[in-house]
């Protein structure tokens, strides 16, 4: 996102702080941004008169929902470049209540990985209270921290172990607030490094010089991060004079409203209209009790067609199609209507002017003057039972701003008779546009809150909630050029760290025992044109057959473990196959499966930091293992033991070890798509048909007992990925196939489909009768053979006699890595690749090509 993508419309040419400067000599001084960021105004508060006014906050001052996202995101970008990638995925991020919730939640999307906290002001019964701090100079002071899982304050330890904090505010101003709250945290849980975002950084050059005391005091490194800096100059006597000035004013619109009290227009009110989002299950409606990145990636999702529905309504009000709208959030509740709002902006276009503030506790005065910040103020009561009793709630510019519509977005804890009452703010709201929506969102309450028992109480939370301490899926386009919808990615991104070997000397060190080919990555096999090309030829060629198999294998697990599964491909061959059954299910069918990519590696098993999140995320009956093909049935193996290990060390119980494949040429497994050796074209390449994911990374180093198993994104090979072409070729089939598909699919949930193993039998036979001694060293099928030649040293290739075009690519490879192709007869496979048996360094000659015979 570019710097001037966030940059805020200018709508008057008077500076909105002029009234103020001009009477209390209040200026600021600072960078030249400064004045377009900030606008002044007066509060009734006793400890500071002045209050400056973001112009890209969102919260008194109606803004495009994408200038406001954007702000928050871009300073979000630049911890993320400040802190490195690889400490940014460890990083918590705190906003503060109620100002900067929002504005704190856009600082974690930008920094993508980051799960999200923000203090509040509203207790929740049941929810034990992690800490808490005073904000001195704000109108309600207190600050509670309610997370979840208390480990997320912790941050995985002390010291050098714990994550870096983030804290993000609208303004740093003193950082008495920001200070307090370190000093409380620090205590508690001690880091070596915090990072302090703001909008814009306001101290004086007394209170920065303060900051670094404090920083050598705690021991800590702290870093801040703004966007414009300047600061207030505050003349001798202005809190004075400023309350004067306020109680003056207050005093003359109270003369007047009791003037005009007789004079009320006789005017209907606009109507209101409630509108139901189906608000996705599981996801927190704000970062109260914590908001992780697999909550952002599915508000993500579900954002388009939220917006759709307001779209829809908006469009069936009576009347002429609204012009200008403004989406209406609830005090501490900022980013869900935030994010509402820019779906919003992206599904009306050009057709409207979309805009986005929210309503507050903090009294401040009104001034319809251009160089003032704060035209007019609507009063009502709040509606959502505070704990420090009833009082006046406000909504700023919003009166006389000329919307043709209203989006009032609430939680459920605050849709009370209050907020429909005659002076309640829907009331309020349609008296001054022409339509009201309202859309209230579940309030989310923590698994461990004990229950009220209460009517009106809030949404319970689902069963199943994720562990803080567990990481979270990794998704495109961050992570892998999948779209984010398409799969999430159960590793932990090593793209940053050197893992590449030379293809000879990672097959010494493996055969030697010296290392486990998972503790390394081979060089990314770049195709030359020519294979690129038979990639292309083979994909077109065999699209359909590929479509058949499929839809056959989707159907099947879909009748034998329906209604919804979970699939779960093994990273990364599998991935391919399990987005195209994902496709499949919401074309054939609109359902919306969700799709996970974990990581299984021989000899070591499967990643069970991942199986627990899985359980802790679905019921683990319903994941649905899913891989491309079977070789010779280790992988099969090799799940079934180790999800029996998983159990018997104490993990959640219930997964099936079975795995679904498009192809099973030897007989391994019962739910698959075909049982032929053909040509998957998804075989013929690495990284760039996959995503541009590497093959997955287990190195104790890299990888402790809490963390995903590793693995990079090649983000520098765009330039030649056919992921998409990959899965958009073969889903273009589908309906062409469909016929055949049923057929098949009905034929095999009758069939005997028992696996026969009868690949594994010619496997131990080939390994003998060529002297090999080792299965692991003998590749059975197409799919095998093609990684032989693309990632091991290849000593020669079985093919089946007679074989044709299916082994095109396996021919080309071999030639040019200079490796002998030998037909036989009585194979089981289309072909089989044997790895060379004995080697080291000298069996490949200087020009890197493997040495025929033994």
């Amino acid at each position: 996102m570019s710097e001037r993508a966030t940059r805020e419309e200018t709508v008057d040419v008077v500076w909105s702080g002029s009234w103020v400067a001009e009477r209390l000599g209040v200026a600021l001084e600072g960078d030249g941004e400064l004045q377009e960021l900030l606008g002044l105004a007066l509060r009734r508060n006793p400890k500071r008169a002045h209050l400056l006014v973001s112009n890209v906050l969102g919260k008194h001052v109606p803004q495009r929902p994408s200038v406001v996202h954007g702000a928050g995101f871009e300073l979000g970008e630049r911890v993320r470049a400040l802190l490195g990638d690889r400490e940014a995925r460890r990083a918590v991020v705190l906003g503060y209540a109620e100002t900067a919730t929002g504005l704190g939640h856009a600082v974690a999307d930008g920094l993508r990985d980051a799960p999200y906290l923000h203090s509040t002001r509203r207790p929740v019964a049941g929810v034990e209270q992690a800490g808490g701090f005073e904000e001195a100079h704000s109108h309600a002071t207190s600050h509670l921290l309610l997370p979840e899982d208390r480990d997320l304050l912790a941050g995985g330890g002390t010291g050098a172990d714990a994550s870096v904090l983030v804290l993000v505010d609208d303004e740093f101003s003193t950082g008495n607030t920001v200070l307090n709250t370190i000093r409380a945290l620090h205590a508690l849980h001690p880091r070596e490094r915090y990072v302090i975002v703001a909008l814009v950084d306001m101290r004086s050059a007394g209170d920065r010089d303060r900051l670094a005391v404090f920083a050598a005091e705690i021991g800590a490194r702290v870093d801040l991060v703004t966007r414009s800096t300047g600061t207030v100059a505050l003349p001798d006597g202005v809190l004075e004079r400023g309350q004067a000035l306020v109680a003056e004013r207050e005093a003359e619109q109270a003369i007047r409203a009791e003037g005009s009290a007789g004079a009320v227009e006789d005017t209907d009110s606009a109507p209101v209209t409630r509108v139901d989002l189906d608000w996705p299950a599981g996801v927190p409606d704000g970062g109260r009790h914590g908001f992780t990145p697999a909550h952002r990636a599915a508000l993500e999702a579900a954002l388009p067609v939220m917006a759709d529905r307001i779209a829809a309504e908006l469009g069936d009000a009576a009347g002429p199609a609204p012009r200008r709208v403004l989406v209406l959030g609830f005090e501490e509740l900022m980013y869900a209507p935030l994010r509402l709002g820019t779906a919003l902006e992206a599904a009306l276009g050009a057709d409207a002017e979309v805009r986005y503030s929210t309503t507050t506790r903090s009294p401040v005065l009104a001034v319809d003057d251009p160089g003032y910040a704060i035209r007019t103020r609507l009063v009502f009561p709040a509606h959502d039972d505070p704990a420090d009793g009833p009082g006046d709630r406000y909504a700023y510019n919003v009166a006389g701003a000329g919307f043709d519509a209203v989006v009032a977005v609430v939680d459920s804890t605050a849709d009370t008779p209050e907020l429909h009452a005659p002076d309640g703010l829907l009331a309020r709201l349609a008296e001054h546009t022409g339509h009201v929506l309202l859309t209230v969102l579940p309030s989310y309450v923590p698994a461990t809150a004990a229950p009220t028992g209460v009517p009106g109480t809030p949404t319970p939370a689902p069963e199943r909630q994720e562990p803080a301490v567990l990481p979270e899926p990794l998704r495109g386009p961050d992570f892998s050029s999948y779209a984010p919808e398409d799969v999430g990615w159960l590793l932990q991104d090593l793209s940053d760290t050197e893992l590449e070997a030379p293809t000879e000397e990672r097959e010494e060190a493996i055969q030697s025992g010296g290392a486990h080919y998972a503790e390394s990555l081979p060089v990314e096999y770049q195709p030359s044109a020519e294979y690129q090309a038979l990639f292309t030829a083979a994909l077109e060629a065999s699209a359909a057959r590929i479509a058949r198999a499929v839809g056959t294998v989707t159907e099947t697990v879909l009748a034998e473990r329906g209604p919804r599964p979970v699939l779960v491909s093994l990273a990364r061959a599998g991935t391919p196959v399990g987005v195209l059954m994902r496709r499949w299910a919401q074309h054939r069918h609109g359902l919306d499966l969700p799709h996970y990519a974990i990581s299984i590696v021989r000899g070591r098993g499967i990643d069970a930091t991942a199986l627990r999140w899985l359980a802790a995320h679905h019921d683990p009956a319903d994941v649905v293992f899913v891989d491309g093909w079977t070789g010779k049935g280790a992988i099969t193996r090799e799940l079934a033991a180790a999800i029996t290990e998983f159990e018997a060390s104490g993990g959640p119980a219930g997964f099936d070890p079975e795995i679904s494949v498009l192809a099973d040429p030897g007989g391994c497994v019962r739910t698959y798509g075909t049982r032929e050796d053909f040509l998957i074209p998804s075989a013929c390449l690495n990284s760039t048909v996959s995503g541009l994911i590497s093959r997955t990374v287990l190195r104790a180093d890299l990888v402790g007992p809490d963390d995903f198993h590793g693995g990079k994104f090649y983000r520098e090979l765009a330039d030649s990925d056919v992921s998409g072409l990959f899965l958009d070729t073969i889903a273009a089939r589908f309906d062409e196939v469909a016929g055949q598909v049923e057929a098949a699919a009905k034929e095999l949930l009758a069939a005997d489909r028992a696996p026969t193993w009868e690949g594994w039998a010619a496997v131990e036979r080939i390994s003998e009768e060529y002297g090999i001694h080792d299965v692991n060293l003998v590749k059975p099928g197409v799919g095998e053979t093609t990684r032989v030649l693309l990632r091991r040293v290849p000593w020669k290739i079985l093919a089946k006699r007679g074989a044709g075009a299916d082994l095109e690519h396996i021919r080309l490879l071999a030639e040019q890595r200079g490796v002998p192709v030998e037909e036989v007869d009585d194979l089981p496979y289309s072909c089989v690749g044997l790895i060379h048996p004995r080697f080291t360094r000298g069996a490949t000659g200087a020009d890197g090509k493997a040495v025929r015979g033994a």
